[in-house]
């Protein structure tokens, strides 16, 4: 059975938003999304046109007065990734010759971050390049979600707000009541983030999967650091992409002893053969978010798909009203 779920964060809006100054874009990469935050927020998103030339141009038209408006731009970089790049940076340019006041780009999803320093030389730094791109467009302000790397937010000269899922896929794990839990980094790089994570869950108990990779997209698992035998593992990683890394994490964890495996990502990019991979009994559930619209061909008995838009929507407000957002979403 596919399970769905939404955030359960108490926290809301005290007062209903300015309808004279704020205001919620959607752009197409994940409309049910950015329809949820504008509802949270009591809003409805504005209204656009949004066509493209025969040649494959996109058109964008702001269909309402936004002079002196502070605008929210819903739009992950997902998949076709260029495409929604590039209708995020022609929205942003809109807004701002529309005498928006404020432009926040709201990035569910960061597309290329993956990219973020140069490791064989002669390679380009992607995660900085849409950066700039974002930038120069004429966006005031970034709102990400789960960053692949921290250091992404150095790359802006704006200020970036960085939110993170856990609150929500941690307040799913604690309602389950799991007993003997370890928590799992998937690699080395994301032990800080498991570590976390562990930390939120009763100081549970932490391991390490010990992976070399070889090339893109293609992980070798070697071994597991610290005792899983008994246990109810659950990997935690930012982005599943193939599944290529948690599914052999996961039968690694198997053969190691861990008697359940629960994989938990806030975004779900599920890249060819990522659906075979996740459904093939390895795993008890796999817990991800909607940053990324997940389509009904890439679902599966095993998959819940939380909602951030609550989230989403409680930094926007704060953001609005000028109030601190890192105390709550850390």
């Amino acid at each position: 059975m596919i399970c769905s779920a939404t955030s359960t964060i108490s926290v809301s809006p005290t007062e209903a938003p300015s309808k004279s100054r704020l205001r919620i874009f959607s752009g197409s990469a994940n409309a049910p999304l950015a329809e949820e935050v504008a509802a949270y927020l009591g809003l409805q998103p504005g209204p656009m046109v949004r066509k493209r030339f025969a040649d494959g141009e996109l058109y964008v038209q702001i269909q309402e007065s936004i002079r002196g408006c502070d605008v929210y731009l819903i739009q992950p970089v997902c998949r076709p990734v260029n495409a929604h790049l590039m209708e995020l940076l022609i929205m942003v340019d809109a807004c701002r010759r529309a005498s928006a006041r404020q432009v926040t780009a709201v990035i569910p999803y960061y597309g290329y971050a993956r990219a973020d320093r140069k490791t064989a030389g002669r390679e380009s730094i992607t995660a900085k390049l849409v950066a700039n791109l974002i930038t120069e467009a004429g966006a005031n302000r970034v709102l990400a979600m789960d960053l692949h790397s921290s250091q992404i937010q150095g790359y802006f000269d704006i200020p970036l707000d960085h939110v993170y899922g856990s609150p929500v896929l941690l307040d799913y794990i604690l309602g389950k009541n799991l007993a003997d839990l370890v928590v799992v980094s998937p690699d080395v790089g994301g032990v800080a983030r498991a570590r976390a994570f562990a930390k939120k869950l009763n100081d549970a108990p932490l391991a390490i999967i010990d992976k070399r990779r070889q090339m893109h997209n293609v992980a070798e698992v070697l071994n597991v650091i610290g005792d899983v035998r008994g246990k109810t593992a659950i990997i935690v990683d930012d982005i599943i992409d193939t599944g290529g890394t948690l599914t052999e994490g996961a039968r690694l964890l198997r053969a190691e002893g861990a008697k359940a495996v629960y994989a938990c990502s806030t975004h779900a990019v599920f890249s060819p053969p990522a659906i075979e991979r996740l459904s093939s009994g390895l795993f008890e559930e796999v817990i991800v978010t909607n940053t990324i619209p997940v389509p009904e061909d890439h679902r599966f008995p095993q998959l819940t798909v939380l909602s951030v838009a609550n989230l989403l929507g409680e930094t926007i407000w704060r953001v609005h009203e000028d109030t601190s957002v890192s105390s709550m979403f850390h």
